[in-house]
């Protein structure tokens, strides 16, 4: 069978032992089973086209992935899986000034994208902290965010057309490059986000905008308490002002990152970190410093855009903070902003009944929360989550969902969240979304045990 492929696909086709076992795993620590049959690195579109279609012919699944940053096991290959990578269809098609648009392939890195626009003025909006080594092809597949989609929005708001390979090998073109457009069901939009469960993204068309200009304006503020800091977050929300980012640290993530980077961060229960910036942005500080003060913070304003920016690289040393203590179940989900102090609330009750600490940091200004689980590695490098940490992250699932939240904001459902996709869906729109699955995917080859 192999044989077959690699005579259509030649050196595209990959099945060294070390390539293999790469693919076993992405960024979530979660490993499958066994080891996939083959790596497809597609150089393009036909070559896609080809694996899927030699799939479908001989009943092989297949594994969507980029550059394997997920944290949800969405694109790791397990046992007799065919993974298809887009990681060499790195290309930027096109770039229209006069539209505001670019046309690029799947394997372009969200970074590397932006680096080619500034030179025009332009940039792609949607930041998740992978972005430095995420390509825009996963950033599609899971609905990416990051820190600036509380002001600039998500994956979904600036994707308005797709190029996908479909179970049966047929490249679907979706979207258009016009502003408005309302012909048909938007099937953009429902593959955006879909995790590799409804077809192989290939290409997109992407909607930028005007690099901004004007002052930046860096606030940080501590609080004696977590809670506090999450009250003050959501009365910034509710203010109508507008931060191009408002990041929270709980306590215990600032000891880690203080002794990650030898620096002296503890002291404070809660820190929030809010830049502004635009026209507005010292009017719209000046603002948030007044509710922040009324909130019982004690604040420090920065003009300085180097000083701001090095602020926020300590809030974006989190996670290797997290991942110099052991193996991290990182988490996410998200709760309407009104709702944040009582999530904090309740991320406390669940640290004080199991015993064990959950060192969090929330996207604060969009109602994203990233609770994470410090887990000890095994010696190969892996790690098995202990039932006690199950236990608690399903407790703060529920207690996020009965606060009319979701169980993941930006990080997919993949792997990790399957158990607990009923519970929030409800069985009628549970079994529709499956059906709808099978509309695309009849043979169920497409990202199988992934989401459903």
């Amino acid at each position: 069978m192999l044989e077959e492929l690699r005579a259509i696909l030649g050196d595209a086709l990959v099945t060294d032992a070390a390539r293999l076992e790469a693919v076993r795993t992405d960024k979530s620590g979660v490993h499958s089973a066994g080891t996939p049959l083959a790596v497809v690195e597609a150089r393009g579109i036909a070559d896609v086209q080809a694996a899927v279609r030699w799939a479908g012919a001989h009943g092989v699944p297949v594994v969507p992935r980029g550059a394997g940053t997920g944290l949800a096991g969405g694109a790791i290959g397990g046992p007799g899986e065919l993974v298809i990578s887009t990681v060499r269809m790195n290309r930027v098609l096109e770039v229209s000034v006069d539209d505001e648009l670019a046309v690029v392939e799947a394997g372009v890195i969200n970074g590397d994208l932006n680096a080619a626009l500034a030179p025009h003025g332009l940039w792609f909006a949607p930041d998740p902290a992978s972005r430095a080594i995420s390509t825009i092809g996963g950033n599609v597949a899971t609905n990416a965010g990051g820190l600036m989609c509380v002001k600039y929005g998500v994956t979904r708001e600036a994707v308005i057309g797709l190029k996908v390979v479909l179970a049966d090998g047929r490249l679907l073109e979706l979207g258009r490059r016009t502003v408005k457009g309302v012909t048909g069901y938007d099937l953009t939009a429902l593959f955006i986000g879909s995790e590799g469960t409804l077809g192989v993204i290939v290409e997109a068309t992407v909607r930028l905008r005007p690099l901004v200009r004007g002052e930046i304006v860096t606030v940080s503020a501590a609080f004696p308490d977590v809670e506090g800091a999450a009250r003050a977050s959501a009365a910034i929300s509710a203010s109508g002002v507008k931060p191009a980012v408002m990041e929270l640290l709980d306590a215990s993530a600032l000891e880690a990152i203080g002794a990650h980077l030898r620096l002296d961060l503890g002291g404070h229960g809660a820190q929030l970190l809010i830049r502004t910036d635009g026209a507005a942005s010292v009017s719209e500080a000046e603002q948030i410093v007044a509710i922040i003060r009324a909130e019982g913070g004690a604040v420090e304003v920065s003009h300085d855009a180097r000083e701001g920016e090095r602020l926020f690289e300590i809030r974006r040393s989190f996670h290797a903070a997290m991942e110099a203590r052991g193996a991290v179940l990182i988490e996410d989900v998200a709760v309407p902003r009104s709702a944040l102090p009582a999530m904090f609330a309740a991320i406390s009750r669940i640290e004080q009944r199991h015993g064990i600490s959950i060192p969090t940091v929330a996207h604060a200004g969009d109602g994203n929360l990233h609770p994470n689980f410090v887990i000890d590695r095994e010696p190969g490098g892996g790690f098995e989550v202990p039932e006690r940490v199950w236990a608690a992250a399903d407790e703060l699932f529920r207690e996020c969902l009965r606060l009319d939240g979701t169980l993941t904001g930006e990080h997919g459902v993949g792997l990790l969240k399957r158990r607990w996709l009923r519970e929030e869906l409800g069985d009628d729109s549970f079994e529709l979304q499956r059906a709808l699955k099978a509309v695309f995917d009849p043979a169920g080859i497409l990202n199988p045990g992934k989401v459903f």
